[in-house]
């Protein structure tokens, strides 16, 4: 119920894990179909036939229409399993088998493969995607808010609530920034009144704020743009940037009423004569921070709104400066000495300074060479000191949440796959720091090798201590730790990532190390991948070096022979659908549950579907109405296919994707590995840096 609830919001999908889907199942029996001299296109041929609902025409009168309809699909299963087969080859049967009789009718679930828990309670999973350009924080309320309605009408002993909530960080870091806007307008506020003295003067500067950030608002909403983190961020620091015009031209304004001059005058005076400073002083701040709205790619696309909104608020503070300030300054405008204590106390500090500064500067200028020599000596070494900081594209945030993805071996059965990851799950439940977790064996696609764990941690606050440390450990600290936990479980790897796919995240599940493996031959490439990885395994700063090569599925290949076949009469159509029925089952129909509808599911039982040998002994009826069994038809061998080849920039490749230690420094780490690369791969193979990966190294932005 809940999911036609969200996709009327506004939402793109929802990511089903654990779903399994209710179908009529129709298991039919080999040996039973055997006794009875049928094929399973026997039954499926009955229940198409017999179990249907058609509409028939309509019944006309000179006043009245009626509608016609055939109602002859089963309302009950224990009708459904009393259908009779009666034809048997295309021909009469003429001893009717009910279809019980040769298949075991269940009013169940389609086969398993997919397995979520929560906290290890067997649970349905419901990821949702809101659409593109919608508030993903609006999203989730109305999502919440659906949630609320419908515990209400849950049967007993079930529950329903939210597991990983992505936007409870975005509310927090939108609350951050609101709190420091405010927090900067008010230090804004009390630093203009120390220096300016006068409490009217303090006024009309920081009316210049609400002035330049509302003025701001207009032009944001005219663009489209949202508020997320990177207008709010341009707005923050436009907080303290946008009061230096109004200062400017208060300060000139009261220079000229210190002459004598009328607070008109003055203003008018003191407004012309400033006019143009203010304009050289904005248009040199626009033009630091517009640039960053014409860079390209990706990092240009979130940086694009936050230098126009910059801008944007720096060019209205200079419109308020030479129109509002004025004006305010003619109404209300007071100077004169400080009388309070601590008036007094702020002037002396300031007087001290200025003495200071007196006597320094005869000096500075008696040595200017000096001071010039001084000066690029400090400007050398800075540059010089760069190339020893540590140097990451973006620095790890605690968000309180983590996921493990989990990689089996190829071709790991979903009960192979699922009896790891209950252990898993164990070690993760008796982990302090863990709030709850959210488990899905076979991920959202169904694929039965591998899963996922969202694991949702406490505060810093609640997270308690750990081993005699004197404070809670970070996220990144418990990542450390849960990594080498998880190495316990042995047959399966786990690949531990603090990135949810936040706005700025890598590919690879977020990881900072992504490298693209290209060549022309496709066994070469798997071969250097391979070695690539091996060597960047031996790297310490790195963790959960993963490649994307998923290795060949084991596999049997059901080869005719085509002269039997000819002589026996069976098409090899016929022979592949027998084989698709019985080994993977097909949808046949509809069956009507109440106010549900659902398919009906024919295949053959589980435990005849186990090896090849149960390929064999499926029979096939050929153009003579005969059975035949396929062991006299075909040939099944074991052998190995290729998954996926993929591809880019019309190249054959493969991803290669790391995490880091923490702490470590991204440039270095990722110039070391493409130097292995150099030395690994063979002439013609080479490694290219995802996008962001090059901006890791080199911080080109």
């Amino acid at each position: 119920h809940l999911i036609p609830a969200c996709l009327r919001l506004r939402v793109a999908d929802v990511f089903l894990g654990g779903y399994v889907d209710p179908v009529l199942r129709v298991d039919v029996s080999t040996a039973k179909l055997n006794a009875y001299d049928l094929s399973v296109m026997d039954v499926i041929n009955t229940i198409q036939s017999e179990h249907v609902e058609l509409p028939s025409g309509r019944l006309e009168q000179p006043d009245k229409e009626f509608n016609l309809r055939t109602l002859g699909e089963a309302p009950t299963v224990d009708d459904f399993a009393n259908i009779p087969i009666s034809r048997r080859g295309g021909t009469i049967n003429y001893a009717p088998i009910p279809l019980k009789n040769v298949a075991t009718i269940t009013d169940g679930l389609d086969d398993a493969r997919r397995i979520s828990r929560v906290m290890g309670k067997v649970a349905v999973g419901l990821g949702v995607k809101k659409q593109r350009g919608v508030n993903a924080v609006e999203v989730a309320k109305e999502v919440k808010a659906k949630i609320s309605e419908l515990k209400k009408t849950l049967p007993e002993g079930m529950d329903i609530s939210v597991n990983f909530d992505s936007t409870k960080f975005i509310e927090e870091s939108i609350d951050e920034l609101n709190f420091t806007i405010i927090l900067s307008a008010l230090l804004t506020a009390v630093v203009c009144w120390m220096f300016l003295g006068s409490f009217s003067a303090t006024i009309n500067v920081i009316l210049a704020i609400p002035t330049s950030v509302l003025g701001s608002f207009i032009v944001l909403k005219w663009l489209d743009f949202t508020l997320n983190t990177f207008t709010l961020l341009g707005l923050s620091l436009a907080i303290g940037i946008v009061v230096d015009d109004a200062i400017m031209v208060l300060e000139n304004i009261v220079r000229h009423s210190e002459m004598g001059k009328k607070r008109k005058r003055a203003a008018l005076d003191g407004a012309v004569e400033i006019f143009f400073a203010a304009l050289a002083a904005t248009a040199a701040i626009i033009a630091i921070f517009l640039p960053v709205a014409f860079m390209k790619g990706l990092i240009g696309r979130y940086f694009y709104q936050f230098g126009v909104t910059i801008s944007v608020a720096v060019a209205i503070s200079l419109i308020e400066a030479i129109t509002l300030t004025p004006m305010r300054c003619s109404k209300f405008l007071s100077t004169g000495e400080r009388t309070t204590w601590f008036g007094r106390t702020v002037e002396g500090a300031f007087r001290a300074c200025e003495h200071g500064y007196r006597a320094v500067i005869p000096y500075v200028l008696r040595y200017r060479w000096l001071v010039i020599v001084g000066s690029v000596a400090l400007f050398v070494s800075s540059i010089f000191i760069v190339r020893f900081l540590r140097k990451e594209f973006v620095p790890s945030q605690d968000q309180g949440s983590l996921m493990v993805r989990v990689k089996g071996p190829e071709g790991s059965s979903l009960n192979y796959t699922d009896t790891r990851m209950k252990q898993m799950e164990e070690i993760i439940g008796k982990q302090p720091e863990v709030l709850r977790y959210f488990s899905a064996v076979g991920g959202f696609s169904g694929d039965v090798s591998g899963g996922m764990i969202f694991v949702t941690l406490h505060d810093v606050k609640n997270r308690g201590l750990r081993g005699g440390k004197k404070k809670a450990l970070t996220q990144s600290e418990f990542t450390e730790v849960l990594r080498e936990q998880l190495k316990e479980v042995k047959g399966i790897r786990a690949f531990v990532t603090e990135s949810m796919g936040g706005p700025i995240g890598g590919g690879g599940g977020g990881r900072p190390i992504d490298l693209s493996i290209r060549g022309p031959d496709w066994k070469t490439l798997i071969e250097a991948t391979k070695t690539l990885t091996a060597e960047m395994e031996k790297i310490p700063e790195l963790r959960d070096v993963e490649n994307g090569y998923k290795g060949g599925s084991q596999e049997f290949h059901i080869l005719p022979n085509r002269e039997k076949a000819l002589r026996y009469g069976v098409g090899i159509t016929d022979i592949a659908n027998a084989v698709n029925v019985l080994m993977g089952g097909a949808q046949v129909g509809k069956f009507s549950n109440g106010s549900r509808r659902y398919d009906i599911k024919v295949r053959q039982e589980s435990a005849q579907r186990s090896s090849d040998a149960d390929v064999l002994a499926v029979k096939v009826r050929n153009n003579r109405g005969e059975l035949i069994r396929l062991s006299e038809l075909v040939t099944v061998v074991p052998a190995e296919s290729m998954q996926t080849i993929s591809r880019r920039d019309r190249e054959r490749a493969i991803s290669v994707y790391a995490g880091l230690k923490g702490g470590a420094d991204q440039q270095k780490v990722l110039e070391q590995v493409m130097g292995i690369a150099g030395k690994v791969l063979p002439a013609g193979y080479r490694a290219v840096p995802s996008g962001l990966s090059r901006r890791h190294a080199g911080m080109r932005w």
